[in-house]
């Protein structure tokens, strides 16, 4: 077994089994064993794809979405573009290639990205190195310099910690991960009370039937309250990309993915990408609550499509050699169409009540 089994063990033995939200911590984000602390986990050499590995075009049609945001804004002379979670750095560095021409923006622009991954903070170093802007890098969003902002998070939400509880005699009881007899293994057990009374069960689930199981994110939670409130005070808007739900019907959705296959989530811890899809139903909820105005969620193909990506393929398309082309159609396809990504896929924009909603919606 991996040192991080070891030490996940360890806690067991120690405290009890842990909650999900503490097992996907350590999984992900423990600082020598995390599997986001010691890996590039991207392309066909990593275990999945992002929608910005697959096109140029989605890199750039945001970056042309983020000029657009900040004239909204009222131009600003300093805007903080940030990205939460920036991968390989791909989307940014096709974002700022699209708005090379437009100076005032480029000029006004300060980079800061939310990055933990020491293997992936090198990657994005590298990619964003012709940029010719200066970027920084932080733990946490609330880290990033106060000022007014463009924030973009494709697939960062997914990556956050959940909490499971399972419907069970008429009550929510946590799942935790336990020890398995032989203590070579993890699996799945329970509180021995009900444990949901931090989260108020959505209306939906209320008469749930018995096994149902409803996921909370409390870290997507405390980020969104936290983004809202920056928009209120300092102006700005941001964009969430991600798999999820527009609307909170109970079930499972915690996965484990290694070599761009699914594995199961409890069996290799360090060694693959854990995520959950999110509730989008619940984000809206915290966003309207703090009072910033809910754009979406869209399905990302109507966005896209909205915000012209089908007339970027067709430029690019026109000096394409035969190749290239296919692989344009390809992965237009995949970016925008209904059975691929077009539909899993759920945007979000939040923004100031008071200036004009941003474009896609």
């Amino acid at each position: 077994m991996s040192a991080l089994f070891d030490h996940l063990k360890s806690r067991i033995k120690a405290e009890g089994p842990l909650s999900l939200e503490a097992y996907m911590a350590e999984a992900l984000g423990h600082p020598e064993h995390g599997y986001y602390r010691k890996q590039d986990p991207l392309g066909e050499a990593g275990d999945f794809t992002t929608a910005p590995e697959i096109s140029q075009m989605f890199g750039e049609i945001l970056g042309l979405w983020s000029v657009v945001s900040w004239q909204q804004l009222n131009c600003p002379q300093q805007i903080n573009l940030i990205e939460l979670g920036p991968g390989r750095g791909t989307l940014l560095a096709d974002a700022l290639r699209a708005v090379g021409n437009i100076r005032e923006f480029r000029d006004a622009v300060q980079v800061h990205l939310v990055e933990t991954s020491p293997a992936l903070r090198k990657r994005q170093q590298d990619a964003l190195a012709d940029s010719n802007m200066t970027v920084t890098w932080y733990d946490r969003f609330e880290d990033v310099p106060d000022g007014p902002f463009v924030l973009l998070a494709n697939e960062f939400l997914d990556a956050l910690p959940i909490r499971q509880f399972a419907r069970t005699y008429g009550g929510w009881y946590e799942r935790l991960v336990g020890l398995n007899a032989a203590g070579d293994g993890f699996k799945w057990t329970s509180s021995s009370s009900g444990a949901a009374s931090d989260f108020e069960v959505p209306p939906a689930l209320g008469h749930g039937g018995e096994g149902l199981i409803w996921e909370v994110c409390p870290a997507a939670h405390t980020l969104i309250r936290d983004v809202s409130q920056e928009i209120l005070v300092q102006g700005g808007v941001a964009l969430f990309i991600d798999y999820g739900y527009a609307e909170q019907t109970g079930g499972d959705t915690f996965q484990a993915i290694k070599d761009h296959d699914y594995v199961n989530p409890l069996g290799h811890p360090g060694e693959a990408d854990l995520t959950a899809h999110v509730d989008f139903e619940a984000v809206a909820n915290i966003a309207t609550e703090a009072g910033v105005r809910v754009s979406g969620p869209e399905a990302q193909g109507a966005f896209l499509k909205r915000l012209g990506i089908a007339q970027r393929a067709e430029a690019l398309y026109s000096i394409a050699s035969d190749a290239q082309k296919q692989d344009i159609e390809a992965a237009l396809a995949r970016l925008t169409g209904p059975d691929e990504m077009g539909h899993l896929f759920k945007v979000m924009a939040l923004s100031h009540p008071g200036v004009p909603e941003p474009g896609g919606f």
